[in-house]
């Protein structure tokens, strides 16, 4: 018998030399507790919650059947084991007791050597469920450490590599920027020759710094959408534009699809918007091989008096992405290759921009592909509309 805890039993019966004998029996290994009928005994086990309950039968108000019945249909005493100990000899009986929960079935008059190996047999079995419990729960908190480990040293790596990322690619314009400012210095006559490169290289460091400016602002919950009129499909074609220089260097064709549906003029976060099909744009020309495809189309979901809900989608032949990698897609510090050797530059913030700016403007955004085959970029945004 443990010393550090001592067990508690409950006695049920209306016969006093019962109880009496009882207590005798069990008193110096237990905590013994009386309730002489059916409804003391149901307020008793709530409130004490005993280990083991000695159940009579046939009691005056109710007998131990509609008591057992009652303990087991309720919560915080299902589980009490319950041991019946009865005049009643018969096997219907013992069936009963047994079918409605109980643990063991000791007859009237009973042997006290009986008595204690029942109800210690029953404290072995709470023992025992009591250690495989807690063994659980201690293999259940060091499966929970270990996944949280990993997951720390997985989110440690991520932002290392994202850091490393993010150096090296705003070193490679400012590397262009200086260079060129050198060349200047030794050649000033020729600065006319350098300005396209200049720009290109300003604007690729200014893209960089504006993303990083978002994600911090997100990070920090500080971002909002800047909501006015605009026209969605000058912008759509804008940004296709934008990135014509991109994909003519490729020999890639755009095609553009914009359904007619579509209101002149939508009420919404155009620079935002743009944005996000910039990113998906970028994305598809850059994973797609010399002379490919894309496709870009937008067209009216859902519509009411108030609001409308565009659907676009950027569709390409490229390398696609396969189902291990989309579930990393729009993860922050995440980035399909984040290696230096890496064949495709970017520091891997564009989709989770986009994603999280799509759901600002109560939309959804999603992936569809399969490695070698291409992807499709399908998301929803919710504009307002001008009455």
């Amino acid at each position: 018998m443990s010393k550090e805890k001592k067990h508690s039993i409950l006695i049920v019966d209306d016969e006093q030399m019962v109880i009496q004998a009882l207590v005798e029996i069990l008193s110096p290994d237990y905590n013994v507790f009386i309730a002489k009928d059916g409804s003391e005994a149901i307020k008793q086990s709530k409130r004490l919650l005993p280990d083991v309950i000695l159940l009579d039968v046939i009691m005056p108000d109710m007998d131990g059947y509609d008591v057992i019945n009652i303990l087991k249909n309720t919560e915080s005493t299902k589980d009490t084991p319950v041991i019946f100990i009865t005049g009643l000899d018969e096997i219907y009986a013992e069936e009963k007791a047994l079918m409605l929960g109980a643990s063991d079935y000791i007859i009237k008059p009973f042997n006290s050597g009986i008595v204690k190996l029942r109800v210690r047999n029953q404290i072995k079995i709470l023992e025992r469920y009591e250690i495989e419990s807690n063994l659980n729960v201690v293999l259940k908190l060091q499966a929970e450490l270990v996944a949280a480990k990993e997951l720390a040293e997985h989110s440690s790596r991520a932002k290392s590599e994202f850091l490393s990322r993010m150096s090296h690619e705003m070193l490679t314009p400012m590397n262009v920027i200086t260079g060129l400012l050198r060349v200047i210095k030794m050649k000033p006559e020729k600065t006319q020759g350098y300005l396209a490169d200049f720009e290109k290289a300003s604007q690729n460091m200014h893209g960089l710094i504006n993303n990083l400016l978002d994600i911090s602002g997100m990070e920090y919950g500080i971002t909002e959408l800047d909501e006015s009129e605009f026209s969605f499909r000058d912008m759509l074609n804008a940004v296709i534009k934008e990135a014509a220089g991109y994909s003519d260097s490729k020999h890639q064709k755009v095609i553009s699809d914009i359904g007619q549906s579509i209101p002149d003029k939508l009420i919404g976060d155009e620079k935002h918007l743009s944005q996000i099909i910039n990113n998906l744009l970028g994305n598809a020309i850059k994973f797609t091989p010399d002379n490919g495809e894309i496709h870009v189309s937008a067209h009216v979901k859902d519509d009411d008096n108030d609001k409308c809900i565009i659907q676009v989608e950027v569709a390409d032949n490229g390398v696609g992405i396969s189902k291990e990698q989309q579930s990393r897609l729009f993860e922050l510090f995440e980035q399909l290759d984040g290696s230096h050797t890496r064949k495709h530059g970017g520091i891997g913030i564009g989709l989770v921009l986009s994603k999280r700016y799509v759901e600002m403007m109560g939309g959804e955004i999603r992936v569809e592909s399969e490695q070698g085959e291409g992807a499709k970029f399908i998301f929803t945004c919710k504009l307002g509309k001008v009455q």
